[in-house]
């Protein structure tokens, strides 16, 4: 933990408030009778903070503090009674509260939020059962004295009720609020807000989510068994009504009024518990029921809580203040790819990579994985050398993800077998947490950051103990990145590139041997990708080992030293950047083989029923689309294709219409000032499967406002186009078909509606080649019908095959279009495929 001036002067408020209050106790400025509510509040202070920094930090919202509570109190009342000492009954409270906490915050990790409040709500309810029942120690119902407790610190004897507690009680509460103040800028704040935020990615650095909850747990607990002995001190009597569930309900509101997870929010909640039954008693109304109102009041006008709210207010006025550090904040928005966010360019070509007779820094060998019947790994082997950078490729569902997750232990529930060695050391007995010591780093498809964190605070996190020396270190990492003037700033408040360097500081903190890229370039424009590339090379020319798996072949093969090919979840070819694809089974994989043209209807048409101009679309800052100027003919088959990431799925949802285009214009049109009618049948199927089929096609039915005699028309049209093995199953559950089963019900469920467009998205993903025939020759037959069908399918030579037009995506841009039948095309169309050569393709069209 890091003192610095700010956090020290921060801390020293609460000191400095608490000894002014006693002194204004001491000298009768607050009467008598409002010492005792002084003291409480403060007693109610702490119990607060400890819940709300529980559920600011670790997520965890707990019913259960009551019996914290209790367990304090109760330690005064028997301690006072069999002669303990002040400091035994104090440390007796602490270890108890904590040591049923862990279990508590350990027991609870595995399950959701609602989960861990049912649990505490029944630990609560044990607990006051025990109380009740105990009667030998807790005196049951009729409760039980705090007499006195010596201290043999030299504190004296404090009487039970009498004044000596009450500033015990704002002294302490002082203390424990000044001590979360630096607890806040603590490596540990980091830890549990990071397991919160991303349980997976935390594991990835060495943070175990089930520890952080546990540690967490027990130290609120530990903090309102502290004040519940402070509560037995200044009542002078325990019995079991202040523990009751109700004070726990008023707990968590109390928080809420507050603002979860700061300490001046603490000190409002516990003002506000103390004195509610006044407040109740002015307004004439019980004490529920103004709890109730102000958290209503408050969730609706303040979900932040009162402290933050009035906060704000200062913060503003603060920034004009200091004019210069907001230009500062300003000029950090600039956005990626201007002088100030750009990394070094003087960047050095990628150096020779280790010989090949260098010994393997990772060997895995033999290796399959299995999710039941599903198998994502089959028989691979692969070894990487230090200082060698290692390509993974292939399509959709080859097993490249799934391999990364081998490497870092996220494998889940699947089943996992063969062998791996890193380093010397076997590899898949040893914990995801433990992998970040063995030297293996992590980054994410979607730039999985600590959305609670600051950018600083995503690297720092990774550190159990925070010093100066280590934050000095990550301050050199960012401006390595180029994030020095977003280092204070939160993950949301920056684009998807920036997002992108933040995962890779996170995954290059502590310097790795084996760094693990999953599709670091996916989401960037060309000059982002430029950068990321210089910065890989950066790190192998220090000796980092990389394994970067990637769909954007050009910059993914600039960098890579030797490739690797996947599909089905084995290894299927290997060579350098030059030659991989050349392998014949590394091109069929991303382009396919089909045996035979399906005969297509001639075309009917050349009106457009879909028409797009200047489309484009993105997620958060990641550019799905760009520019897209397409029409879909009348009476057509219309392939899109592209590899994994291209903006297929984007596009379907465009031309469908359920997606609103961020830029651009969609226009439909069937004649006659129509609207032509789309129906999409998503990747995935997306069916319901705890629903029968006749159910899933009259759920989408009734969607489109079909009913009564017409639905039992298209029910029967829909259902003659089945095959027959599902037509005479229409009362089986949609979960017990196999997939190209429910392929076609997923087809026919968008047939119901009768469309003009039929859009189908990826509809031969995990299906048998068998059934891919017949799932095609359907579609096909389809056409033949006079219906408008736009397929996206991932293999290139499946859409030259069965589509009279051929549209390729690359990077979310249109990069080549084009008719089958035009022998030059194919060989632009796969051209544009992998490299998205706009130029060359234009001349195709």
């Amino acid at each position: 933990m890091v003192f610095n001036r700010s956090v020290l002067a921060k801390a020293a408020l609460g000191p400095a408030a608490g000894a002014v209050l006693m002194a204004f106790m001491a000298s009768g400025a607050i009467p008598a009778y409002q010492m005792y509510s002084v003291a409480l509040a403060a007693v109610y202070s702490i119990v607060v903070l400890s819940v709300g920094l529980l559920a600011g930090w670790s997520g965890i919202w707990s019913v259960g503090h009551p019996a914290f509570f209790a367990i304090g109190a109760y330690f005064a009342a028997y301690g006072s009674g069999h002669d303990w000492p002040l400091e035994a009954v104090m440390l007796g409270a602490i270890a108890t509260g904590a040591v049923l906490g862990t279990f508590l915050g350990y027991a609870g990790a595995r399950f959701s939020t609602l989960y861990i409040a049912l649990l505490t709500l029944a630990f609560t309810m044990v607990s006051l059962e025990l109380i009740n029942r105990w009667s030998s120690v807790t005196g049951g119902d009729q409760g039980a004295p705090v007499l006195q407790l010596r201290s043999v610190l030299g504190l004296g004897t404090l009487a039970g009720g009498g004044t000596e507690p009450q500033y015990l009680a704002v002294g302490a509460a002082a203390v424990v609020l000044a001590l979360a103040v630096p607890a806040a800028a603590s490596g540990l704040r980091m830890r549990l807000v990071a397991a919160k935020s991303h349980p997976l990615a935390a594991r990835t650095i060495g943070i175990a989510p089930e520890a952080q909850s546990a540690l967490a747990f027990a130290a609120s607990a530990a903090c309102t068994s502290f004040a519940g002995v402070l509560l037995g001190l200044i009542t002078g009597f325990v019995s079991p009504d202040p523990f009751s569930l109700g004070f726990g309900i008023a707990l968590v509101a109390a928080c809420v009024l507050g603002g979860v997870g700061t300490v001046l929010g603490a000190v409002a909640g516990g003002a506000y518990l103390t004195w509610n039954p006044s407040l109740s008693s002015a307004v004439g109304l019980p004490q529920p029921v103004v709890q109730g109102l102000v958290l209503i009041g408050v969730l609706l006008f303040l979900p932040g809580g009162a402290v933050p709210f009035l906060a704000r207010p200062a913060r503003a006025l603060l920034r004009r203040a200091l004019p210069r550090r907001e230009e500062r904040r300003q000029a950090a928005a600039l956005p990626l790819g201007s002088p100030s966010a750009d990394l070094p360019v003087d960047t050095p070509p990628p150096v020779r990579a280790a010989g090949a007779d260098s010994p393997a820094l990772l060997r895995l060998e033999h290796l399959s994985v299995a999710y039941g019947g599903l198998k994502a790994l089959e028989d691979a082997s692969l070894s990487v050398r230090q200082g060698e950078i290692l390509a993974v490729i292939g399509p959709n569902g080859a097993g490249k993800t799934t391999l990364l997750n081998v490497l870092s232990g996220l494998t889940g529930n699947g089943r996992v077998h063969g062998s791996a060695d890193f380093a010397g050391r076997p590899l898949l007995r040893t914990r995801a947490t433990a992998r970040r010591r063995l030297g293996i780093g992590r980054t994410f498809q979607h730039a999985e950051v600590f959305s609670d964190l600051t950018v600083a605070e995503n690297v720092l996190c990774t550190r159990r103990r925070i010093t100066a020396g280590h934050r000095a270190s990550v301050a050199r990492l960012l401006d390595a990145v180029g994030l020095t003037d977003v280092a204070d700033r939160r993950p949301a408040e920056l684009p998807f590139g920036l997002q992108k360097r933040l995962d890779l500081a996170r995954a290059m903190a502590e310097e790795p041997r084996l760094l693990v890229l999953d599709e670091p370039f996916g989401g960037l424009d060309s000059g982002e990708r430029a950068l990321l590339a210089d910065h890989i090379r950066r790190l192998q020319a220090r000796g980092t080992a990389v394994v970067v798996i990637d769909h954007v072949l050009d910059d993914l093969f600039s960098v890579a030293h030797r490739v690797l090919a996947f599909d089905f979840g084995r290894t299927i070819g290997e060579g350098t950047p030059d030659t991989v694809l050349e392998v014949p089974e590394v091109r069929s994989s991303y382009l396919g083989t089909v045996g035979g043209k399906a005969e297509l209807p001639e075309r009917v048409g050349e009106r457009s029923v879909i028409r797009l101009r200047g489309v484009g679309h993105t997620y958060g800052g990641v550019v799905a689309l760009r520019d897209v100027d397409l029409d879909v003919r009348e009476g057509v088959v219309l392939g899109v294709t592209g590899a994994n990431g291209a903006g297929k799925s984007t596009l379907a949802g465009v031309l469908h219409g359920s997606l609103h285009p961020a830029r651009g214009s969609r226009v439909t049109d069937i004649g006659g000032g129509g609207t032509a009618r789309t129906s999409l049948v998503p990747e995935g199927r997306a069916l319901f499967k705890t629903l029968s089929l006749r159910e899933n096609l009259e759920v989408a039915a009734y969607a489109a406002g079909i009913t009564g005699a017409p639905l039992r028309e298209r029910l029967e049209e829909t259902t003659e186009w089945l095959p027959p093995r599902l037509r005479d199953r229409m009362s089986t559950s949609a979960a017990a078909l196999s997939g190209g089963e429910q392929q076609m019900l997923a087809i026919a469920r968008a047939l119901i509606v009768g469309p003009d467009v039929l859009i189908v998205d990826e509809p031969a993903l995990g299906l048998a080649p068998a059934l891919v025939d017949e799932v095609y020759d359907r579609l096909v037959r389809l056409a033949h019908d006079g219906l408008t069908v736009v397929l996206l399918e991932q293999l290139l030579s499946r859409a030259m095959s069965v589509c009279h037009e051929v549209v390729v995506l690359h990077e979310g841009v249109v990069a080549a279009q084009g008719r089958p039948g035009d022998p030059s095309f194919a060989v632009l169309a796969e051209a544009a495929y992998f490299s998205g050569d706009r130029e060359t393709a234009a001349t195709a069209t």
